[in-house]
């Protein structure tokens, strides 16, 4: 048996055990792991239909959509379904006030009303490999940690350059898993020209809002619809009238059928990152440190933002995409700070530690793992203090401030004008693509107004020795620490604060104009302390590289006889489980479904951004004009079930035990929002739109049956 195949079958041991229904596995591997688990909770298919080395299987279905969502394939002509706020910031990106894609939505009920999205990518997975004995064996345990990741990161290289070959269309990449005890390889193809075909108005795909956001019940329909497009060949190509759409190597099949409580479901797509083996120490920094910041500084933002969103049409357009981007991690750090205290976390992590170490203790050739929790304990302790200013920094200042965020692109702007007359035509010309596309969402007032409240934040509750030197040079110096008057000198004097301002610099540039410019300044002396706080960070990581991967590692000989799954790193995954109701608190029992009566009920005049009704909607649901899609004499709206997702997975197919489409994942519960931390199967589950509520949108309110009849319907 080979060495990596040896590695693997101990660490299919690792990393934490895996509960009921918990897990997200890796989809080479469901063969030894899993599929004999999966056909006692009722899947019908094998492990390689479900991922097939060298044949066709679910997997060609499941797409990257973008940059951090997932997407299926649900036609033989490349029909993309993902949620509505996955393609939220393409939706705003084609909205206008003359053209409200986000209030009134958008259906194309043509191939030629399909709207090109630049910019928008689909990535399917072509292949995955073990590659792990031709890394692991050559890191030698006497390397200190970055001469590891470095001697790790060669043979990588080598190894992707390999699977690379000719072919320009693929990317090819290494993963690390377990700690940096594993390693597999995946070659990747991305299509470039995705183009819009269809969203629901927000009022359906965004129903609820914040208020509803994490929250069971849930009636929101949150689903979008796009579509890949190739070259004659059927190759990836950059948007061109001439492509035509793609031809997949396989479809998902919908299915009308329905389900019952109990039933098996399915879930493949990218989970973005979870924390499982996540010790006290770093838990003691999310409850104290990391989560109040961000709460607080995006609340503060958030809030602000809201007031000129309401206030104007054009504003609420700008800024939807930003205030969804901001609110969405803010109510989920929320809910996981609740979480984590109300279900004791801590302690849990607690008893594992004490648990590793008596075993670490137990004989004395684990010695080396002895080292692995102080190790982690003395590097969380010790760059903590620079992890909060980098923090402010980053959720106030560069990423609060959006004249900051613009007057970054100053550094590349700067370097193009030194050079003169051998500046780079196409440098200037993608520099001006960016300033056009930034200046089309962005509105001065609102981020004045903004950026008066984040300085002043930042110096309330940054200590001097953290903050950036503009602070002591100019806030203090020129405007004594007014807050208003140095916001309003920074916006009235920066040729980033207006297009036309920066247009007319464009045309007559200077590189020591631009040098002096009041947002550059402030932004490069940002840029400054942040570089500094981050190299006084860097200099706890190498502790806490070895403590962690020594942790890892020893969880995988501790625990060796019971079955474990790697941390999400937004690689292909799947997890299993069932449709289930939940109980929640003493007293509460929630039903494992919703239906169109609910949303009905939630219609709150008082409420307009989150709890409207389109007209068309009500009226289908006075008549009952339900058509095939209705269950029980209404028509269900979301559902729950206990499968193991993160962020990254929105969007992600929920399939039966036959692997047909029965929904789209986008959300979990409020109860359980500190599972990326630690799985809590009683109350962990999946919020997902049901596709039969999908397919009665499109077909009843939006009228776009072409769609539906593109698609292999079972019923």
């Amino acid at each position: 048996m080979k060495k990596g195949l040896i590695l693997l079958l101990s660490l299919c041991c690792f990393l934490g055990k895996a509960a009921a229904d918990e897990g997200m596995w890796l989809l080479p591997y469901l063969s030894k792991l899993n599929i004999k688990d999966m056909k006692a909770k009722g899947l019908k298919l094998s492990a390689e239909d479900i991922y097939s080395v060298n044949g066709n299987s679910l997997k060609d279905a499941i797409i990257i959509f973008g940059n951090g969502c997932t997407g299926e394939i649900v036609s033989d002509r490349g029909l993309i379904l993902t949620n509505h706020h996955c393609g939220y910031s393409s939706i705003q990106q084609h909205s206008s006030v003359e053209h409200d894609y986000l209030k009134n939505g958008f259906w194309a009920m043509s191939e030629e009303e399909e709207i090109p999205t630049p910019g928008l990518t689909a990535t399917f997975i072509r292949k995955i490999e073990d590659v792990t004995d031709r890394i692991v064996p050559f890191l030698s345990d006497t390397l200190s940690e970055s001469a590891r990741e470095e001697k790790a990161a060669e043979l990588a290289e080598k190894i992707e350059k390999e699977f690379q070959g000719d072919d320009p269309n693929l990317t090819v990449f290494v993963r690390d898993f377990f700690g940096g005890n594993q390693y597999l390889l995946f070659v990747t193809e991305v299509y470039k020209d995705v183009r819009m075909v269809g969203a629901p108005p927000s009022s359906i795909g965004k129903f609820g809002g914040d208020t509803d956001n994490w929250m069971w019940p849930r009636h929101t329909g949150d689903f979008s619809v796009f579509r890949v497009y190739a070259d004659e060949n059927g190759r990836p190509a950059e948007y061109a009238k001439t492509n035509r759409p793609y031809r997949p190597r396989t479809h998902l099949k919908v299915s009308l059928k329905g389900f019952e409580a109990g039933d098996f479901a399915m879930i493949m797509g990218f989970p973005g990152s979870t924390e499982r083996y996540m010790t006290s120490y770093e838990i003691d920094q999310v409850l104290e440190q990391d989560n109040p910041n961000r709460i607080f500084i995006r609340g503060e933002r958030q809030k602000l933002m809201m007031e000129d969103m309401k206030a104007s049409d054009k504003v609420r357009i700008q800024y939807a995409s930003k205030y969804a981007g901001s609110s969405n991690y803010w109510k989920n750090s929320i809910g996981m700070s609740r979480g984590l205290k109300r279900l004791k976390v801590k302690d849990q992590k607690q008893a594992v530690e004490t648990a590793f170490a008596r075993w670490a203790d137990a004989a004395p050739e684990r010695a080396k793992y002895r080292e692995a929790l102080p190790l982690i304990r003395q590097a969380v302790e010790g760059r903590r203090p620079y992890e909060y200013g980098l923090q402010y920094i980053s959720e106030a200042l560069t990423r609060g401030v959006e004249l900051l965020g613009i007057a970054s692109y100053g550094n590349l702007l700067a370097t193009e004008l030194e050079k003169g007359d051998s500046a780079k035509a196409s440098v200037m010309e993608n520099l001006k693509k960016r300033f056009a596309s930034f200046y089309k969402d962005y509105n001065e007032p609102t981020d004045r107004k903004i950026a008066r409240t984040m300085f002043r934040i930042f110096a309330e509750n940054v200590p001097d020795s953290m903050r950036p030197s503009f602070y002591e040079e100019i806030v203090r110096t020129q405007f004594g620490g007014d807050y208003g008057e140095f916001t309003d000198w920074l916006f009235d004097s920066s040729i980033f604060a207006d297009s036309a301002r920066l247009g007319a610099f464009l045309k007559d540039p200077s590189a020591e104009k631009l040098r002096n410019d009041p947002a550059f300044r402030v932004y490069r002396s940002t840029a400054a302390r942040f570089r500094e706080l981050r190299g006084q960070y860097v200099k706890y990581q190498e502790a806490f590289t070895r403590g962690h991967r020594l942790f890892v590692a020893g969880l995988l000989e501790m625990e060796k006889d019971e079955k474990h799954y790697p941390d999400a790193n937004f690689t292909i995954r799947l997890t299993y489980g069932q449709i289930l109701p939940y109980k929640p608190a003493d007293a509460v029992r929630y039903d494992y479904y919703t239906t169109l009566t609910g949303v009905m009920e939630k219609e709150d005049p008082s409420n307009p951004m989150e709890f409207t009704v389109p007209e068309k909607l009500k009226e289908l649901y006075a008549n009952k004009d339900f058509g095939r899609y209705a269950y029980k004499g209404d028509v269900p709206v979301a559902f729950l079930s206990n499968n193991d997702i993160t962020g990254g997975n929105s969007g992600s197919p929920v399939l039966n035990a036959r692997g047909e489409l029965i929904g789209l994942a986008f959300d979990g519960n409020w109860e359980a929002m500190s599972g990326d931390i630690a799985f809590e199967p009683d109350l962990q589950r999946t919020i997902s739109v049901d596709i039969r509520y999908v397919l009665f949108l499109m077909d009843k309110f939006a009228g776009a049956q072409r769609l539906i009849d593109e698609m292999t319907i079972v019923e």
